[in-house]
């Protein structure tokens, strides 16, 4: 973990953003207090999708689930 202070961070802010490496954190300090903390993401195509995962993790649904509710039901013509 890297620490710099605000005034440098907006000067370098780009360049730094551009050099972080996945899960590496730079924490922006303003009066020697952290106000700000940067992590860097990995970078390319991310994995796919597995269908399916979350098959049987819904474990209630209100019987009105997909009524309209009434402040949003059309008015009467």
């Amino acid at each position: 973990m890297s620490t710099v202070t605000i005034q440098e961070a907006q000067a370098h802010l780009a360049e730094w953003i551009d050099k972080l490496a996945p899960g590496e954190e730079l924490v922006i300090t303003r009066d020697d207090q952290p106000v700000a903390k940067l992590v860097g993401e990995p970078r390319g195509p991310r994995p796919r999708r597995k269908l399916g995962f979350l098959k049987g993790s819904v474990l209630y649904m209100a019987d009105d689930f997909d009524a309209t509710p009434g402040e949003f039901a059309e008015p009467p013509r």
